[in-house]
């Protein structure tokens, strides 16, 4: 055997030892479980420092929040940075902090919209010659009885954060036009209550319609008296009771908004759909305007009613519809100048109240004689509606959370809960439940909740009235309001 051929026939056993020293032996059942527990144990270690780190985080945006809100009073303008939470529910914000300040602007393409801002583009929110219209009408049906005539929705602090819904609306709008030219149109009943809950709302921009008379009597009214103080007036119509995520985007998409209504256009926003619901109008997106000042802005192709299922997904899909939120935005004159088009009576109605409106004598007369028969009909029936036909209607596709609170099913979803229980909006402690999944729980009454082996359900228990359904059939206890005024009980509502 040659010595190179010895050499090898050596070295052979000492690379099988050595591999076989490499390979590691397998792990017992006891090391896994071993490792697996370790592992566990880390994860509620992080857990918990997570937790203290958010608990931290939402005491430094509450004293900054404090901090910013006395600065407005006092005039100051230097907003402190506020750290980021991810809230646990998409409309429930952990502070008020950027809605107040105003960051550099920073361009991101949105899938929602070719050009779409995530922050407002200006150095300051204010939009000079942009008043603010807030309808505070509705009694909320759907929500009895938590939500009664005389104390309806956008008066209650549905989102547990000690703030009213028309107290959130004005908290975002006021940074775009101020206290001068914020406005409310509301009825007689609540007048006080909005006054209360307002208090730097100016005497004279709290507009009082004697009785419902749907969105465009409210708007219009409101329109036809800021026309007369300012002829150049851009007014904006936001609801008292909706509920908005995504502050930045929201003031972006009205400030496209107002560019657009400058060039006499009637003008909507559209909230992209998170699915296809039946509860929502929709807008079909149309051409686009190709305006430099808003290079999201296009024009309506159609409005359309609430869909069903199917259609809701259809629309969905094509990628060209938006839910109507019912926020319209316009020149206070060409406002004025369709309603005279395809609604000549009140157009002349409105008119006239305004007319009068600084003499309280002369005002109360006309509302006397006029506002009773002026029509009853929605501002998308009355004029975006035959404007769209005739081009003369635009919409901003927006990127922000939007909802309308319309039934308990939706209100359910604005509120944190524990997995695998329902939501509870009122005192926990009065509510007790045993492999209860889903649903919600108002404790109005002061009395003990306790559920069993129930889920999805809406349990309202208020002093006088016990409501109990499911979420899947919400959108109905409008039918069950009805019943009970035709039963007699018609102050219960």
């Amino acid at each position: 055997m040659s010595a190179l051929a010895q050499a090898f026939s050596r070295s052979k056993p000492v690379d099988q030892v050595n591999n076989h020293v490499s390979t590691p032996a397998p792990l017992g059942i006891e090391a896994m479980f071993a490792q697996i527990l370790e592992a566990v144990q880390r994860s509620q270690i992080e857990i918990t420092e997570l937790k203290q780190e958010c608990q931290e985080l939402r005491h430094a945006n509450a004293s900054l929040e404090k901090q910013v809100r006395e600065g407005l009073q006092v005039g100051s303008i230097t907003v402190p940075s506020s750290p980021q939470l991810r809230a646990k529910s998409p409309f429930l914000t952990p502070s008020s902090i950027p809605a107040l300040a105003a960051p550099a602007a920073v361009y991101v393409p949105s899938p929602l919209g070719d050009n779409a801002l995530t922050s407002y583009p200006f150095v300051t929110r204010d939009i000079p010659g942009f008043y603010v219209v807030i309808p505070a009408g509705g009694a909320g049906t759907r929500l009895w009885p938590l939500s009664r005539e005389g104390h309806p929705k956008f008066l209650l602090d549905l989102t547990l954060k000690g703030r009213s819904l028309i107290q959130a609306t004005w908290d975002r709008l006021l940074p775009l036009s101020s206290p001068t030219r914020t406005t409310v149109v509301a009825g007689p009943g609540h007048i006080k209550t909005i006054r209360d809950q307002l208090p730097d709302l100016i005497s004279h921009n709290l507009f009082c319609e004697p009785g419902p008379k749907e969105s465009m009597a409210a708007i219009g009214l409101a329109a036809a008296i800021l026309a007369r103080r300012d002829p150049d007036a851009v007014i904006g119509s936001f609801a008292a009771d909706h509920m908005i995520s995504g502050d930045d985007a929201f003031l972006s998409a009205v400030a496209e908004a107002v560019d657009v209504a400058k060039k006499n256009y009637l003008v909507t926003i559209g909230i992209a759909p998170s699915h296809p619901s039946t509860g929502f109008g929709y807008v079909r997106l149309g051409e686009k305007l190709n305006i430099s000042e808003a290079p999201n802005s296009r024009l309506v192709s159609s409005f359309k009613e609430k869909p069903d299922a199917r259609t809701a997904a259809a629309y969905i899909a094509t990628g060209n519809y938006r839910w109507n939120a019912g926020m319209f935005v316009s020149k206070a004159t060409f406002l004025m100048e369709l309603l005279k088009e395809y609604k000549p009576e009140l157009h002349d109605g409105l008119q006239q109240i305004a007319a009068c409106w600084d003499d309280e004598t002369l005002r109360q007369n006309a509302l006397n004689d006029i506002w009773s028969g002026l029509e009853k009909i929605a501002i998308d029936n009355a004029v975006a509606e035959p404007a769209a036909m005739e081009g003369k209607v635009a919409v901003i596709p927006a990127t922000f959370g939007w909802d309308d609170v319309g039934d308990f099913s939706s209100l359910a979803d604005l509120l944190p809960a524990e997995a695998n229980q329902p939501r509870v909006l009122g005192d926990t402690n009065l509510v007790l439940t045993e492999q209860v999944a889903g649903g919600i729980v108002v404790p109005g009454s002061g009395r003990l909740i306790a559920c069993l082996g129930v889920d999805d359900l809406v349990i309202v228990d208020m002093p006088d009235t016990l409501l109990v359904t499911t979420r899947a059939r919400s959108q109905e206890v409008k039918r069950l309001v009805k019943k009970t005024r035709d039963a007699g009980w018609a102050h219960l509502l």
